[in-house]
């Protein structure tokens, strides 16, 4: 393959500049919310509030960051009183990651900003495109999660 032959409109440019774009609009989001949290911290609380008492490791996995950017996040919501690392209850050397009731509060005030994201993201899509799109990206990461990938 030969520099010509890169196209940086392939699906996999367009996939990544898409999670890029998103990433960049939820900041300004939450910034413009006055939630005095960054994209990084927002996404770790949602996703800590989707896999409710995940494992540290698990929620870093879910999130595609390294182990120790995801504590970075963790450490600065449970400063925030947003979260609170418990011992696993199977390996005591494990921590989950629950979310206290202020933590339930700012996912409230998350969600509406993340729904508007993807509103304003796939406008002018029908909801059959929109079901397509949905479909081929679980696809793609049933894929590349399988051993087979």
């Amino acid at each position: 393959m030969e520099a010509k032959d890169v196209n940086p409109r392939s699906l996999g440019f367009l996939i990544t500049d898409v999670a890029r774009l998103l990433r960049a609009d939820l900041e300004r989001r939450v910034a413009r919310a006055g939630l005095a949290l960054t994209s990084g911290e927002a996404r770790a609380l949602v996703h800590a509030a989707a896999a409710e008492g995940a494992r540290q490791t698990h929620l870093a996995e879910r999130m595609g960051v390294e182990p120790m950017t995801l504590c970075g996040y963790v450490d600065r919501l449970e400063s925030q009183g947003l979260v609170a690392r418990q011992p696993h209850p199977q390996d005591g050397r494990a921590k989950i990651v629950t979310l206290t009731p202020q933590g339930r509060e700012m996912i409230r005030e998350i969600a509406p900003l993340l729904v508007a994201m993807l509103a304003d993201a796939t406008e002018g899509m029908s909801q059959a495109q929109i079901d397509a799109l949905r479909a081929a990206l679980e696809h793609m990461r049933a894929r590349l999660t399988s051993d087979e990938g």
